[in-house]
């Protein structure tokens, strides 16, 4: 007579090896899901590249008359102009200096 430890071993087998085949079946799956998501982001990546290339190509002329201008511009006042540079360059830095305040507050908040 079979004990019930052996036919429990011949279930647990056969159980395995379903189960291998099934996981086996679902990476397969995934597989050609992920590779079907990876060649749409491409493609709308792709899209948008060449929207915002066209948009680029197109506003170009406007950007360098406007350079130009704001070229002429300095040329003419340069001390208006350092000004400017300085007020702006301040700016960047008081933004800066602000989120960095601000993230060392969050972290030592959360340290709490």
């Amino acid at each position: 007579m079979v004990s019930f430890s052996t036919l429990s071993d011949i279930d647990l087998e056969k159980q395995v090896a379903a189960l291998s085949r099934e996981l086996a079946a679902l990476r397969k799956a995934v597989s050609r899901r992920g590779s079907a998501y990876y060649e749409d982001g491409r493609d709308t990546a792709s899209d948008y590249y060449s929207d915002l290339a066209e948009r680029f190509t197109e506003a170009l002329p406007a950007i360098r008359r406007h350079s130009r201008v704001i070229e002429k511009t300095a040329r003419d006042h340069p001390a208006t102009a350092a000004a400017v540079g300085l007020v702006v360059v301040g700016l960047v830095a008081s933004l800066f200096l602000s989120r960095q305040q601000k993230t060392s507050r969050t972290k030592s908040r959360s340290a709490r």
